[in-house]
């Protein structure tokens, strides 16, 4: 019966989402309902409650837009926007750890998933447009088509990451499933 509703839920909030973005219309929250991108997968609370107009922890937005600055740095705002829906696309899969920190710090063999942890380039301060970016990635329910990987084609040396489907190309970066 909880997958049932969770379906239900799901759908009702997809088809409510399309019909405001074809007319304009905008539809309130309502504060308790479940989003579920996938049924089947327990629900991350953080990115439920960040949805619904609750709360992330402000070190895990603050994390994330570091990691969104020094990843797209010099990129639009709608690249910068995409960066950091892979890293929550991520979170809600489950082929990845369960929070923001934990996919930001993940190792992937002798090294980490995100240059900037390896080359400690997280370390520094996020511009407010990574801010900003991070906070629209959150609220919005455009997921990328769950996009859960990102590269620059003109730099990139692994050819596993050539072998993703793309779905997105925005600046300098391939966005991929």
């Amino acid at each position: 019966m909880n997958n049932i509703y969770k379906k239900l839920v799901a759908a009702t909030v997809a088809t409510l989402v399309f019909i405001g973005t074809q007319s304009g219309v905008t539809f309130a929250k309502e504060p308790d309902a479940p989003a579920f991108e996938n049924p089947d997968k327990p629900v991350n609370e953080e990115i439920l409650k960040e949805t619904f107009g609750k709360h992330i922890s402000n070190e895990e937005k603050d994390l994330l837009a570091r990691l969104v600055e020094a990843e797209a740095k010099g990129e639009s705002y709608e690249g910068k926007v995409a960066v950091a829906t892979v890293v929550l696309n991520r979170v809600d899969s489950s082929e990845f750890p369960n929070n923001i920190s934990d996919v930001i710090y993940e190792k992937v063999g002798h090294a980490y998933a995100f240059s900037p942890v390896q080359n400690r380039e997280i370390e520094q301060p996020a511009s407010e447009e990574a801010i900003k970016a991070v906070k629209e990635a959150i609220t919005s329910p455009d997921r990328l088509n769950h996009a859960i990987y990102f590269y620059n084609p003109d730099i990139a040396t692994d050819d596993w990451i050539r072998s993703r489907q793309i779905v997105k190309t925005i600046d300098n970066h391939v966005f991929a499933i």
